[in-house]
């Protein structure tokens, strides 16, 4: 039974409880009314994403009924931006559903307060071992799998192969190929010699907070920094050490010589421009209606000895309240099955979680045309935002400070109180011990207060 979300407009915070609760409580009543007797209910919660992944998820769900009749599966479309409020409302009311979606980077947070059940035990091997290693990677916390998704998301440099060719671009074709900072730069610099005065790049600023983290975090990684420490025991010397700096440095300056487009209007590679676009796999479809076959697919540059890519997108969980977490595990791994994967990456268009589903792919299989995200994804080229519960805060610090340096604020100084922000919040919650105390939700709540938008 697929119930929609009437909930659109529920408050984020704590507001929201009463509402949750309610609902729970009304459709309790409802199955003693409806004398619904051995009917085994799954509740679902899943982010109102776009009308095509809603409409496929109702599809499959429907397809699960159908081949277990004595089952019933309540799903909840919750809106993508208020989506983590009412998690945490509801979990704190111990109400969570079954089964729910969460934004990947969340899941250390999720996990560290005790709202998720291990996964390893309740999967077919068979599933696990044809799995994207990112996946495996981005739903592991403290060694412990958690999460896992039907697809992963896709980051790279789109390019218009004819302004590229037009100056003698090198034209790099695997993640291991990809240009040097230095060699991004120089070309750059001969994009904007062709037309004077006019940017040539966009970083797709137009976007939310967490499109920062997700986007420009890579190049901190690529060059063996990042945003926190190998350990998530903290950022000081890191985000704000040399390496960083250097970096940070580069891309202030694509902004002080005119290179970047501030996209207002979210077209400026689709419109022509720039040649070159910083963005992920989403973006495909309207650049191939207006570029066809001049529209090339690149990695990011390497600020280091390896290009680094962005990965994680929304994942499947088991709730640690859920009824029967074996029948919850069964749905999930429907909904894991290579079928139903090539259906919903079908309809966002993200990379099919499935090595199994991926051959199957047109757009990722062998020959496919988004090949190049696979690429990253298999072979090691990606790695996931920090694991640790305060990743909500790093990724909003990491933001401001980097729409601070894009308007000419100290890229050393404003790294530094970054970092210092960032270790508070760690010190805050004595850096997450493995057992976490109930009584110590309202100091951690800061860690997962306000939603984020996902990469």
């Amino acid at each position: 039974m697929v119930t929609p979300c009437t909930a659109v407009r529920w408050p984020v915070r704590l507001a929201c409880l009463s509402i949750i609760v309610g609902a729970i409580l009304i459709g309790a009543c409802d199955a003693e009314r409806n004398g619904n007797v051995g009917v085994e209910r799954i509740q679902v919660w899943a982010h109102a994403g776009r009308e095509a992944e809603r409409r496929t998820l109702e599809h499959q769900i429907a397809l699960f009924e159908a081949r277990h009749p004595t089952v019933a599966v309540e799903l909840t479309f919750i809106p993508e931006g208020s989506y983590n409020g009412q998690v945490q409302a509801a979990a704190l009311a111990g109400q969570l559903p079954d089964l729910l979606e969460l934004d990947g980077p969340y899941m250390a947070a999720y996990a560290w307060r005790g709202w998720l059940a291990p996964l390893s035990d309740r999967l077919p091997p068979d599933l696990l071992a044809d799995l994207l290693p990112s996946l495996i990677d981005q739903g592991t916390w403290r060694g412990t799998l958690y999460a896992l998704g039907p697809f992963d998301s896709g980051l790279g440099l789109w390019a218009d192969r004819r302004t590229l060719d037009a100056v003698g671009a090198r034209i790099p074709g695997h993640p291991s190929e990809a240009w040097s900072l230095e060699e991004f730069e120089a070309l750059l610099e001969r994009l904007a010699a062709r037309d004077p005065g006019q940017p040539v790049l966009d970083l797709k600023l137009n976007y939310g907070d967490e499109w920062f983290t997700y986007a420009f975090s890579p190049l901190l990684q690529s060059a063996g920094a990042g945003l926190v420490a190998a350990n998530a025991e903290g950022a000081a010397g890191v985000l704000d050490g040399p390496a960083s700096v250097a970096v940070l440095e580069r891309v202030q300056r694509w902004f002080a010589r005119g290179w970047v487009d501030p996209n207002l209007d979210d077209a400026a590679f689709r419109l022509g421009r720039v040649p070159l676009a910083w963005g992920g796999h989403w973006n495909a479809p309207a650049y191939r209606d207006a570029l066809g076959e001049d529209l090339l697919l690149l990695p990011l540059p390497r600020a280091g000895s390896r290009s680094v890519s962005g990965q994680g997108s929304w994942q499947w969980a088991i709730s640690s309240r859920a009824r029967d977490p074996d029948r919850a595990a069964e749905l999930l791994a429907f909904l894991l099955a290579p079928d139903q994967v090539l259906a919903i990456s079908a309809a966002n268009g993200a990379v099919p979680a499935r090595l199994s589903a991926i051959d199957r792919s047109a757009d990722y299989g062998e020959d496919g045309p988004l090949r190049l995200f696979v690429a990253q994804l298999r072979d090691g080229y990606t790695q996931p935002r920090p694991k640790t519960p305060a990743y909500p805060v790093i990724s909003e610090t990491f933001a401001r400070a980097f729409r601070d340096i894009r308007h000419g604020a100290d890229v050393g100084a404003t790294l530094t109180r970054a970092a210092q922000r960032i270790d508070r919040e760690m010190a805050a919650n004595r850096h997450y011990p493995h057992t976490h105390l109930d009584d110590r939700a309202g100091a951690a709540a800061s860690a997962l207060g306000n939603e984020q938008e996902p990469g």
